[in-house]
This record gives structure tokens, sequence and C-alpha cells, in this order.
């Protein structure tokens, strides 16, 4: 009998032992477990967000950059058109002061032409008189012979 007693009081403890450890022991174990399984799992979520978020915000940032750099191209563009025409407007005006002052000078220059013909056919007269007077060995009255020297004049 000491067998079976044996057996039956070792039973008997494993039972007791299997009920104390499924009623005491193992519910705490696995409530352990579960909210380990729980953060990792919920860790691992919030990686992949953050991941899916950082893809989203280089995106973002690629547009807006790329935006960026459309605007300053524009922006250069639009300022080496402006000083193009700006280039060109100043030529025009600088071509038109020349201009200008070309026929400022050619009008002055005609002005000394006629001056220097006025003074030149004065003194011709005045030469032609004194060879007229030397011709005639007389003096020729300039005040008397007033038309007839500006005809003269006129002739020259």
């Amino acid at each position: 009998m000491s067998i079976n007693a044996t057996l039956l009081a070792q039973l008997a403890v494993f039972f007791i032992l299997a009920w104390f450890t499924m009623t005491f022991v193992w519910p705490p174990i696995t409530k352990a477990l579960d909210e380990r399984a729980k953060k990792i799992a919920d860790g691992l979520s919030a990686a992949d967000k953050a991941k899916a978020d950082l893809t989203a915000a280089n995106k973002r940032v690629e547009e807006q950059l790329a935006a960026a750099r459309n605007d300053a191209a524009q922006r250069l563009a639009d300022a080496e058109r402006l000083a193009q025409q700006l280039i060109e407007e100043a030529k025009v005006r600088a071509n038109e002061e020349g201009a200008k002052i070309v026929a400022a000078a050619r009008a002055e220059a005609e002005q000394a032409v006629v001056k220097a013909r006025e003074a030149l056919r004065e003194e011709v007269a005045a030469l032609a008189v004194r060879g007229a007077e030397q011709i005639l060995k007389r003096e020729v009255n300039a005040g008397v012979h007033a038309e007839l020297l500006s005809r003269l004049r006129t002739e020259l």
C-alpha cells in the first residue's frame, strides 16, 4: 500500500500544484506576456506610421523645393527679360540722342557754312570794289553804290 499511497499523495500534490499554478501563477504571466506583445505591436505600428509620415513629409519637402526652384527660375527669367528690355530701351534712347546730336551738328555745320559763304561774299565784294577802284583809278563810294554792291553780293 505504500506505493499506491505515495502515488496517490503525489497525484494529489500534483493536482494541487497545477490548480495553484493555473489560478495564481499563470494568469499574471499570460497578462504580462499579452501586455508585452501589445506594446511590441503598438511600437511596430507606431514605427510604421512614423515611417509613412516621414515618407509623406519628404515628398512634401521635395514638392516645395521643386516649386521654389521653379519660382526662382521664373523670377530669374523675368529679371533677365527685364534687363534685356532695359538694355534695348537704353540703346533706342542712345540712338535717338545720337541722331539728335548728329542733326544738331549738321545744322550747326550748315549755319557755319552759310556764315562762311556770307563772309566770303562780303570779302569778294570788297575785293571786287578794290579791284574796280584800281582799274578805274578812282575811288568808288560804297554809300552811293550800295545797291550795286548788294546786287553784286547776291550774284556771288
